[in-house]
């Protein structure tokens, strides 16, 4: 079957996504070749994203996530977009996504499970009051409530958990689907990976720019996501 024809016997699509969903917004990703994990600091991306980092080394991680985390001016992509249209016209159940930077919520999504948080939200650390995203780029150096605590974004970091409520409800959207479509995922994080296992229905895509483990996909399309959503009717 070709993806328009499983699109066209789906009534409960989830789709999965990862930073590929979004690299055609200008957000880069983090294993490409020139993706953060490529490119040259002080000390490595995954090591200043991580909790422990963000607690010793406050300054220097904002420096790097107003740099290279957040990019205020993406916008929607045609991947967003089809989304948004399968959404609004019921067979599409929600997306459940890795990425922070909230472009499907702009380009018309409802129901997203943010596995990894979002840069949108912000708390303070010390009495817990949420801030909005100009909290952080507005600012410069460690940003702060106005109870004197620091700001952080309420994304995961690395040796942080995933909320548990947003787990359970990933795998209560996909073990109800009869579609899964996985775009733009490496499928090497985990847990976030591992959520694909509770998939029981009809019909596994797998549509990724690189060849990557497909498992038991049904269809595996080495492709722009962007591309190949764009040219769906």
């Amino acid at each position: 079957m070709t993806l328009q024809e499983i699109i066209d016997d789906s009534r409960k699509i989830v789709f999965f996504g990862g930073a590929g969903v979004s690299t055609e917004s200008g957000i880069p990703d983090f294993r490409s070749v020139d993706g953060l994990y490529n490119q040259k600091y002080d000390y490595p991306p995954e090591t200043i994203i991580s909790h422990s980092f963000f607690v010793r080394h406050t300054e220097e991680f904002f420096r790097f996530y107003r740099d290279r985390m957040v990019y205020t001016d993406a916008q929607p992509n045609s991947a967003h977009k089809k989304l948004a249209e399968w959404e609004e016209s019921g067979i599409l159940s929600a997306v459940v996504t890795q990425n922070i930077d909230g472009l499907h919520q702009l380009a018309g999504s409802k129901k997203v499970i943010e596995l990894h948080g979002s840069i949108h939200r912000n708390f303070c650390t010390k009495c817990g009051k949420f801030h909005p995203l100009s909290a952080v780029t507005e600012t410069d150096g460690v940003p702060k409530c106005e109870c004197g605590g620091i700001i952080k974004p309420d994304v995961v970091l690395y040796e942080e958990n995933l909320n548990t409520e947003d787990i359970e409800n990933a795998v209560s959207e996909i073990s109800a689907a009869d579609t899964l479509i996985i775009g733009g995922t490496s499928l090497v994080v985990y847990p976030a990976a591992g959520l694909v296992r509770y998939f029981s229905g009809r019909h596994l895509v797998v549509i990724n720019k690189s060849e990557i483990d497909a498992g038991d996909a049904e269809l595996v399309i080495n492709d722009s996501i962007g591309k190949v959503f764009g040219s769906l009717k």
